[in-house]
């Protein structure tokens, strides 16, 4: 079987069309694979469509095996990772690689390999993945959670990956937790009366974002985000141009009522963002718009009605972190989303994620309400 095994760069608009229809007919049978729009998985590896390219550079391969598509896979160095302290992750000689599709565990290896080479003729002396293609898009293996579908931005992948990654030679090095809830049920007294006592408390704002001055609140957001998330172990500053490209694709699900700002004594100090799950929306879709699914969607996004609502994102300023006060602005936020999300949308579930395994803050946050973990991404490493 090896010899008739080729791994090749993909070069021409014929290969990206097998790059991105390979992950279709891999995951065709999975109840649980939500396939993505087509056209967003294009922009996706468009270095023109995806501010992430602006300080990044990537590779995609595909393996092909008598004239027939079997697996696919992207290594790409980021230079703003490479900027990072190594403590936290990435730093200097810190490649990556993502996006892995495969049929078998014979694809699946030769195209990490292949992966590994190309990073190590860029200079990379450490392999980490997957990731994909930004720590801020899809990172991590799914390795528990397959017995349901992901949310909004989150990945699902075959539970043979964990053993073929690490017959490859990988060690984790990191895991990604999401933790689900029912927002139907009032949240425990303790955090009732945390919320009260907040309400009092005149220096305290908290409010909705103003979508028609959508460019100064993702500043805002930006700001708080990146000096929120700086500690972080794998953090890479969120770009302008990322910010730019994110907003045009999240805008039609972007409801200001589900973006929350805090503000103490006047100054935005913490923000948390909240989705509808758009893939409720998009599974039925099959991955295209057409010929009705353009239109379906949009009467979805006039006024979405969902079973759950995502988290993707929270963040408080670094120097309230770790202070009652930060605890309070975080569970005012949760409560006025989780309202708003119940009564104007008609959900039912939350998703929380996802939260670092060392983020001890987040984590209190999320079982104080009573959430449990649901899904485990798992980021490995390999020397090269």
């Amino acid at each position: 079987m090896a010899q008739n095994l080729i791994i090749r760069p993909v070069e021409t608009n014929a290969d990206r069309k097998a790059f991105i229809d390979l992950a279709y007919r891999v995951n065709r049978n999975d109840p649980n694979w939500v396939p993505p729009l087509r056209g967003e998985v294009a922009g996706t590896i468009d270095p023109k469509k995806n501010g992430w390219f602006s300080h990044a550079e990537a590779q995609l391969f595909l393996a092909q095996r008598d004239g027939r598509q079997t697996g696919r896979i992207s290594a790409h160095i980021d230079t703003l990772a490479l900027t990072m302290p190594a403590e936290q992750g990435f730093g200097p000689g810190a490649g990556f690689w993502g996006m892995l599709e495969a049929e078998d565990q014979e694809s699946a290896a030769a195209l990490i390999a292949a992966a590994e080479g190309w990073l190590r003729e860029h200079g990379m002396d450490r392999a980490i993945g997957p990731i994909s293609l930004s720590i801020w898009e899809e990172p991590g293996l799914l390795i528990k959670g397959h017995d349901h579908a992901p949310t909004v931005m989150m990945g699902h992948h075959r539970p043979e990956y964990q053993g073929w990654i690490e017959a490859a030679g990988y060690g984790a090095v990191k895991q990604l937790l999401t933790y689900e809830l029912d927002i139907t049920q009032e949240f425990p007294p303790l955090v009732k009366r945390i919320v009260a006592a907040g309400e009092r408390n005149s220096r305290i704002v908290i409010r909705k974002v103003d979508k028609s001055k959508f460019d100064r609140e993702a500043a805002i957001i930006l700001a708080i985000l990146n000096d929120a998330w700086s500690d972080n172990w794998g953090f890479v500053p969120l770009t302008q141009p990322e910010i730019d490209d994110v907003g045009k694709k999240l805008k039609p699900i972007v409801f200001e009522d589900l973006i929350r700002i805090a503000e103490l004594d006047g100054e935005p100090v913490a923000f948390m963002i909240t989705l509808p799950d758009l893939n409720e929306a998009i599974a039925p879709l099959k991955g295209s718009l057409f010929p009705f699914g353009w239109a379906k969607l949009l009467l979805w996004l006039r006024r979405p009605r969902v079973r759950t609502m995502r988290v993707p994102l929270m963040g408080v300023v670094k120097r309230l972190q770790s202070s009652r006060m930060a605890s309070q602005l975080a569970f005012m936020m949760i409560e006025y989303i989780r309202r708003a999300s119940v009564d104007r949308y008609g959900a039912r579930r939350g998703e929380i994620g996802w939260i670092l395994d060392d983020n001890q803050g987040m984590i209190a946050i999320a079982e104080t309400i009573d959430s449990r973990v649901n899904r485990i991404y798992q980021i490995y490493e390999k020397r090269l």
